[in-house]
């Protein structure tokens, strides 16, 4: 049994500390619901005495099929109070595949959003579980929130230890084995800047970035309004985090909704909010955004996909100095910082960088063969730091393949330039190997988005009757736009060659997303593949 650290604390009891200062402060919204941070820190102790009354104990599994809801945060609160590792599933992910992540990781209960109580019994018909609790009246399971106010108030000893695993996040599952990521309570700390060792860089580098955590809100007195538009399950839940230890307020919405969320800043003043690019570039697509008042925002993060430095120029235009783009992975922790002071739309070059490397993280640029490359070159970037994983839930040799002597390889590609700036060109598994070299996707995607006609694509590789890769694209173009393929072709044969020029384009509506809210490139091939064989 791992030694207990006599001074450590996790990242919920610091939050509950902080939530215990100003009790009577407002700490979460939800459909108009305003809950007070000492009813909110209430709900979490009541919460783990409930679930500690159903048998659930330290090291066990808890699972969460739920939307965005301040009973979810407070659930994960309390599961992890216990000591338990906690693991949400994307909601969009097959009923099938979320019944495998739950067997998988052992589930010893599921705790079920009543919004999802049939997606629940699915679920549950395929991979039983002990105990089905909900957050609220439902068809299936018992209610934990009746349960919960039957027990005391009073605070819940945290039983966690430093190295037990509190979260399993899953990456992957449309295809094939979904991959869990563990992270422990001590990597939840890193995450926020507060082991010895990152202290000590801070020191010797002060200005470069603080910590994490500081870096993605503002340094301010008033304390942040964050809006969530975004699944709790993915990066928007470290920010919840975040923003309810600085004292903040989290605005819960369900899902992204351009218009609903453009008025939510407004209403909400709003001072934080974090979107994956495809999500920013909708933002501001939107009528809307021309007449709301959205001068409350301080910081908009963005990340999770490449973004296009001509649509985040647009967007600088349309919000003003407040993007900050952030360059992480489950896997290997975050990694790098572009500030607002860096976000300028006369310098494109700038705006392709995913910023500078954080101060208490090393990035090494490798090839094929595990040798560093020089400065400008293009290679895999491979990452050492306190937030790398633990490793992959269950997955020894696949654990083994992106953890080699202590630093994690992202398969990401991308290169270092002499100002220390990094930037990614592309996935591995997405670069497209066609006849005389290599295609960058994220490369192609800028120079389609550069078209004025052009507000979002995304570019993929598809196999051929004779298992040759090609270069696909996919195109949504402005309102009332009439561009053709050819001229879009004409375009990147001019800018970039012909080995860069898609071998099809198809114009469409949207771009179909991820449950994390990232292009689907595998739905998009799979299309595009079907299309082939019927033709």
């Amino acid at each position: 049994m791992p030694v207990v650290e006599p001074n450590f604390r996790t990242h919920v009891e610091e939050n509950l500390d902080a939530l215990g200062v100003s009790p009577e402060r407002e700490a979460l919204v939800h459909q108009g619901r305003r809950i007070t941070a000492g009813a909110f820190s209430d709900l979490v102790h009541r919460m783990a005495w409930a679930l500690h009354a159903q048998g659930v104990e330290r090291g066990q599994t808890v699972t969460l099929l739920s939307g965005n809801l301040p009973e979810a945060i407070a659930v994960r609160y309390a599961a992890n109070l216990i000591g338990c590792r906690v693991n949400h599933l994307y909601n969009k992910l097959a009923a099938d595949v979320q019944a495998t992540i739950v067997r998988d990781v052992e589930s010893r209960t599921l705790i079920v959003d009543p919004d999802y109580d049939e997606r629940a019994a699915g679920v549950i018909g395929l991979a039983p579980v002990p105990t089905v609790l909900t957050l609220g009246p439902a068809k299936v399971g018992v209610d934990l929130l009746e349960l919960a106010a039957e027990q005391t108030g009073e605070p819940f000893a945290s039983q966690a230890r430093p190295h037990d695993v509190c979260s399993i996040r899953h990456t992957g599952g449309t295809t094939g084995h979904p991959k869990g990521i563990c992270g422990t309570f001590e990597q939840m700390q890193a995450f926020r800047g507060e082991t010895r060792a990152q202290r000590e860089a801070q020191a010797d580098a002060p200005d470069a970035a603080g910590r994490l955590a500081d870096s993605l809100r503002a340094r301010d007195e008033e304390p942040p309004r964050l809006l969530v538009c975004t699944t709790i399950a993915h990066f928007s839940g470290m920010l919840v985090d975040a923003v309810l230890h600085a004292n903040g307020t989290v605005v819960l919405l369900p899902d992204f909704d351009p218009a609903t969320v453009l008025s939510t800043i407004e209403r909400e003043r709003i001072s934080h909010l974090f979107l994956l690019p495809p999500l920013l570039y909708q933002l501001i697509d939107h009528p809307d955004a021309a007449v709301t008042d959205t001068s409350s925002l301080r910081s908009l993060t963005y990340g999770g996909c490449p973004s296009s430095p001509a649509r985040i120029a647009d967007a600088i235009r349309r919000l003003g100095p407040v993007l900050l783009q952030f360059y992480g992975q489950n896997e290997a922790g975050g990694v790098s910082v572009l500030h607002p002071e860096d976000h300028d739309p006369e310098r494109p070059e700038r705006l392709r960088s995913a910023g500078k490397v954080l101060p208490w993280v090393e990035v090494a640029i490798r090839d094929e063969s595990g040798r560093d490359l020089p400065l400008g070159e293009h290679g895999e970037i491979c990452v050492r730091s306190a937030s790398i994983m633990q490793g992959y839930w269950k997955q020894p040799e696949l654990t083994a393949e992106v953890l080699r002597d202590g630093w994690a390889h992202t398969g990401d590609v991308g290169f270092l330039d002499a100002d220390g700036y990094l930037t990614i060109v592309d996935r591995l598994k997405d670069m497209i190997v066609v006849v005389g070299g290599h295609v960058y996707t994220s490369e192609l995607e800028d120079l389609l988005n550069s078209h004025p006609q052009v507000h979002q694509s995304t570019v993929f590789g598809v196999r051929d009757a004779d298992r040759v890769e090609r270069v696909h694209a996919a195109v949504v173009t402005a309102p009332g736009s009439d561009l053709r393929q050819e001229q879009l072709r004409a375009l990147v044969r001019e800018e970039r060659g012909a080995m860069y020029e898609p071998a099809d384009i198809t114009f469409v509506d949207a771009l179909p997303l991820t449950d994390a809210g990232k292009p689907d490139k595998k739905a998009l091939r799979r299309q595009a593949e079907e299309q082939r064989a019927t033709a």
